[in-house]
């Protein structure tokens, strides 16, 4: 039973709006279009003001009453509330005014935003009476599932690629889940998982409970309006994988506009692909409404999605922002995650480089012009795909315990030091 701190109203279809219970489906019976969760914003108005999220603890549940939840959360309670930090040392090497990048790179409890959208799902998965909860995954989701579900004992079967990082592979083993690895691609773990939701009673995150899974995205929204003094960014750049996080965002901006939380102006929102599994923005930069499936072929797997669910949705944000698509190649995202990592110290994973790179295109294009700002937000931690970079990071070099030695590396590096 619903309790009567819900705020939800129901689950509607984004195409008809034809309208269902809050339960685990998420594809509308009458044209198959994707199910959202619809709140009510007459009763959230005035009971969700600054003053009320400020006194709440600092975790992405500080803005429950926008959050598919219909009582307290019971799993990842100390999730989000990730840094901001303002890069001025990466906003000079790409030229623009200010820069902020959203870190979610040490995130709780997987160093990855998917934390936010497991905890959600999960949550609301344990509300329904599931015991046994699944995901398909490109990596990052299937260690959130399988660390959170642990946290709180639930059962965990996580289906992947087979041809995984293995840092994200292990991620997942020592948890204690049942790791399926699929001889396929994404698109085809995904049609697998499809199948097997439809016949057992498991809590598919990302199937029959994605309408509550992809809401919790827009906690990353709201967390860089506060951060940013309550204001929505004027550009803000996101990698695209399914598409869903950039959509959610997006939503999370216009929430907060509708209670009056945030101040309220026209925002651009741009996102980013790899060169290798670009369906998305392939068709925006060709001024098209709709994608072709790809097949996917990039270091950035966490983003290889040949046919991305919220495809259609993102091309239609960015449209109606005055955003743009575009995606680099595999050096240009090792490029992005070094220049990331030695201009701010913060590591990224190869998704984190596709937003740093495609940053940096899209600022010497003038799409972001050079004295405006913008957020970019870097979803998952360097240390889960080292082989990526792995040769590409520079050398260590190895000599003997002697000071004439190390003083013959050092006149290479800095030889006016070297002589004195």
């Amino acid at each position: 039973m619903e309790k009567q701190c819900s705020y939800m109203k129901a689950l509607k279809c984004r195409e008809c709006g034809h309208e269902y219970a809050l339960e685990a489906t998420h594809v509308c019976e009458f044209d198959f279009g994707p199910l959202e969760v619809v709140y009510d914003y007459e009763r959230i108005q005035g009971r969700l003001t600054r003053e009320v999220i400020q006194s709440r603890p600092q975790t992405m549940w500080r803005y429950r009453e926008l959050l598919p939840i219909a009582g307290e959360p019971t799993v990842g309670t100390q999730v989000g509330y990730t840094p901001l930090v303002k890069a001025d040392r990466l906003a000079k090497r790409l030229g623009i005014r200010e820069l902020w990048v959203k870190n979610d790179t040490v995130n709780y409890p997987t160093l990855s935003f998917k934390d936010r959208v497991v905890s959600v799902a999960l949550s609301r998965a344990r509300e329904l009476g599931f015991t046994t909860v699944a995901c398909a995954s490109t990596g990052n989701l299937a260690n959130s599932v399988a660390a959170n579900a642990a946290s709180v004992g639930l059962d965990a079967y996580v289906f992947i690629p087979h041809d995984l990082e293995q840092g994200k592979v292990l991620n997942s083993l020592i948890y204690g889940a049942r790791v399926i690895s699929i001889k396929g691609h994404y698109d085809e773990v995904n049609r697998l998982c499809a199948e097997i939701a439809g016949k057992y009673r498991w809590a598919f995150v990302n199937v029959n409970m994605r309408p509550y899974y992809a809401e919790g995205s827009k906690s990353m929204g709201f967390e860089i309006m506060e951060q940013l003094g309550w204001k929505i960014p004027q550009h803000t750049v996101i990698c695209m994988a399914s598409g869903s996080l950039l959509t959610k965002i997006h939503k999370s901006y216009q929430e907060f506009s509708k209670l009056g939380l945030a101040q309220s102006h026209p925002w651009k929102i741009h996102g980013a692909q790899a060169t290798g599994c670009s369906p998305i923005t392939t068709a925006q930069k060709a001024g098209l409404d709709f994608f072709k499936p790809v097949k996917p072929a990039t270091i950035a797997k966490s983003l290889a999605i040949g046919t991305p669910a919220d495809g259609f949705y993102a091309l239609k944000v960015m449209k109606e922002t005055g955003g743009h698509g575009e995606d680099v190649t595999d050096d240009e995202i090792r490029e992005g995650i070094r220049m990331l990592a030695e201009c701010e110290g913060i590591f990224a994973e190869t998704a984190g480089g596709v937003t740093v790179g495609v940053a940096k295109k899209l600022i010497a294009q003038g799409r972001i012009s050079a004295g405006d700002s913008a957020v970019l937000c870097v979803t998952g931690n360097g240390l889960k795909t080292l082989d990526a970079v792995a040769g590409h990071a520079g050398e260590t070099r190895e000599i003997r315990p002697s000071l004439r030695e190390f003083e013959a590396v050092l006149a290479l590096d800095k030889p006016d030091l070297a002589r004195s």
